[in-house]
């Protein structure tokens, strides 16, 4: 197995690429969840994609995806450079991705990483209690903090056992 050292950074992905990985996935009666696209140190890119389906997700689901996905995105090319693709069910520290995500699982415990430090943090964790339009509260150490969905790097549920 390889192990890659990512340089901590992730980047949106493009609209047209989303768009092209909206059509693939939902051609195979899938929902796109999200496109993470992570540096790495070595080899370019990590371009992975996170998928849902009604009962939940399988690998024959990752793996139709993925075929389908690599064909079309050899043929348009709309990745500069050196990358790699996986494609992924969200698991149980599913990512939050959009407004709807962060509105969908209100209440639970969220572990959020910032683009830069808020209060003098970039990570929180803690209960998501609301969010409206783009701005989004959790309570951290029985304080509420107030965030922006663009100060946001990455943002996963913390399941609970």
């Amino acid at each position: 197995m390889a192990h890659f050292l990512f340089l901590g950074f992730m980047k949106k992905a493009p609209q047209h690429l989303q768009e092209m990985v909206e059509d693939v996935v939902s051609s195979q009666d899938c929902e796109l969840v999200g496109i993470e696209m992570l540096q790495r140190q070595k080899a370019g890119q990590l371009v992975r994609i996170y998928i849902d389906a009604p009962g939940g997700v399988g690998l024959s689901h990752c793996e139709a995806v993925s075929r389908q996905l690599g064909a079309v995105l050899d043929v348009e090319d709309p990745i500069q450079g050196e990358y790699a693709l996986e494609v992924s069910s969200p698991g149980m520290d599913r990512p939050l991705f959009t407004a709807e995500h962060f509105a969908r699982f209100v209440g639970s415990v969220v572990r959020v990483k910032l683009n830069a430090a808020v209060a003098g943090r970039k990570n929180y964790k803690g209960e998501l209690l609301k969010i409206e339009g783009n701005d989004f509260e959790i309570l951290v150490d029985d304080e509420t903090i107030k965030l922006s969905l663009d100060q946001v790097d990455t943002a996963r549920i913390v399941p609970v056992f």
